[in-house]
């Protein structure tokens, strides 16, 4: 049985390009690097980056969904420090008592992400 997801891998191309992307626009915290692989710690998720081992590997990654409190201060924020929205905050889902909301952009390797909160309507 599957407990839970504990490392989350992201391919990318330019490592030190990718490492400034996520340590300083996303404020995400570096654990350790080495010549090919970066760790991020995300709330008990680390992020791998990693150079592609072969052109198996080199493929875009999934989208990871970055849970925050406040969206729309949080979309200002990362648009200060260089994150490239592909939008604006929106609604995305509704349900009787809660709306999600969710920002997309790309990193510094063109992986679609998103940013998303869940909005409590009571």
């Amino acid at each position: 049985m599957i407990k839970q997801v504990n490392q989350i891998g992201i391919p990318v191309q330019k490592m030190e390009r990718a490492v400034q992307f996520y340590k300083e626009w996303l404020e995400l915290q570096l654990l350790f690097e080495t010549n090919t692989m970066a760790f991020f710690e995300c709330n008990g998720l680390r992020l791998l980056l990693s150079l592609p081992e072969n052109k198996a590997s080199a493929n875009k990654s999934s989208i990871i969904y970055f849970e925050v409190d406040e969206i729309e201060a949080t979309y200002t924020r990362l648009q200060k420090n260089g994150v490239i929205f592909t939008g604006k905050p929106h609604v995305v889902a509704k349900t009787d008592d809660t709306e999600t909301w969710m920002a997309f952009f790309q990193d510094s390797e063109q992986n679609t992400h998103a940013i998303m909160s869940e909005v409590s309507l009571k």
